[in-house]
């Protein structure tokens, strides 16, 4: 709370401790207990963890064991939903938000492709922001990194400078995250434990993805940058390395179905059976071509396309062939930029016309 308060004066009102929790499986129950973008309001300084919709018993439990960590559990999620928004901008299902309370809507009903990779990239949102929080001394509970020495590593550089605490923002996202997964009944062989199967599969490849491209950062020390020592630690990639991956994930998913041991198991045995890291489906993607209030799918009318591409953003593909309409638009940009010694760009702002195009 300590934590949270220095980032926040007792007497604003507009104090508040973003969550957008990224135990995305919360969307499963929307209709009557939706994934909310909740705010702890902070009275007496206390967030008020019970009154957090949408959060599982465990969850709730964590939230008051650990309630400085809730700032940066929001901003994994944030994080990890302007991913998906980025690297879906170009496709017929582009990770909209919907409204203010239901974030990606009806579509993460379905066990669909897409919800596997919102699943995944949700939960590798929060294991950065945790991991770094870390670093930072952000948070009461951990610190800089522990991680071992890599053996590979010269011996004459130093290991042990503040790297990102990997090992700690895994085990609390997978603490968290999994937490509602885990306190589930079902029957089993039903639709509902296939659904539970497939959130945590993905909840763990979106973490193992964050811990594969950790990477090895150095800095030289020595005299006059002679680079003589060199002192070295345990670095998180940027989260844009994390979507790329994952965005490859989603692109060769695997459909799976629940065998009579009520285990997940491949639906073509012709292709080689998905790993921890890959991300897995159980139900068909809905039509994204056209609204459809049942399945949440917002269609495509409206969408801007690319006249000129062959890809999905192309007015073809995008359209769903329904055609598209052609308008003249202003849009200012950034133009004549010069850089200025020593150490800034200045541009000016110059408006001109320009063709777009809209899906019928």
């Amino acid at each position: 709370v300590d934590i949270v308060m220095k980032k926040c004066s007792l007497t604003s009102l507009d104090c508040r401790l973003i969550v957008i929790f990224c135990n995305v499986s919360l969307y499963r129950s929307l209709a009557m207990n939706p994934l909310l973008i909740p705010e702890a309001y902070i009275i007496g300084a206390q967030p008020l963890c019970s009154q957090l919709a949408g959060l599982s018993q465990g969850q709730k439990k964590l939230c008051q064991l650990y309630q400085d960590h809730m700032q940066y559990i929001g901003e994994g999620a944030k994080t990890g939903i302007k991913e998906c928004q980025y690297q879906f901008r170009n496709r017929r299902w582009n990770c909209s938000t919907v409204d203010n309370s239901s974030v990606f809507g009806r579509v993460m009903q379905i066990g669909s492709r897409e919800t596997a990779f919102t699943y995944a990239i949700s939960a590798a949102g929060v294991v950065n922001a945790v991991s770094r929080a870390c670093r930072e001394g952000e948070l009461s509970s951990c610190g800089c990194s522990r991680a071992a020495r890599p053996k590979d590593l010269p011996r004459d550089w130093l290991w042990g400078g503040c790297g990102d605490n990997l090992n700690y923002g895994y085990r609390f996202s997978k603490e968290f995250v999994d937490a509602r997964e885990r306190e589930k009944t079902y029957q089993k062989g039903s639709h509902e434990s296939a659904r539970l199967l497939m959130n945590l599969h993905n909840n763990e490849a979106g973490r193992r993805a964050v811990s594969d491209l950790a990477h090895v950062s150095c800095k030289c020390h020595g005299v006059s940058g002679s680079c003589s020592l060199k002192t070295c630690w345990l670095q998180l990639a940027d989260f844009r390395k994390v979507g790329d991956a994952l965005k490859e994930k989603y692109d060769s998913a695997t459909i799976m179905k629940l065998n009579p041991r009520g285990k997940l198991v491949q639906v073509n045995n012709k292709f080689n059976a998905p790993t921890s890291n890959d991300l897995i489906y159980i139900d068909q993607s809905p039509d994204y071509c056209v609204s459809n209030e049942s399945t949440g799918s917002l269609g495509t009318t409206g969408r801007l396309c690319n006249k000129t591409s062959e890809g999905m953003d192309g007015c073809e593909l995008m359209c769903c062939g329904r055609g598209y309409d052609q308008y003249k638009a202003q849009v200012v940009e950034r133009c004549h930029c010069k850089f200025h010694w020593c150490c800034y760009v200045k541009c000016k702002r110059c408006t001109k016309i320009v063709d777009q195009f809209v899906c019928k």
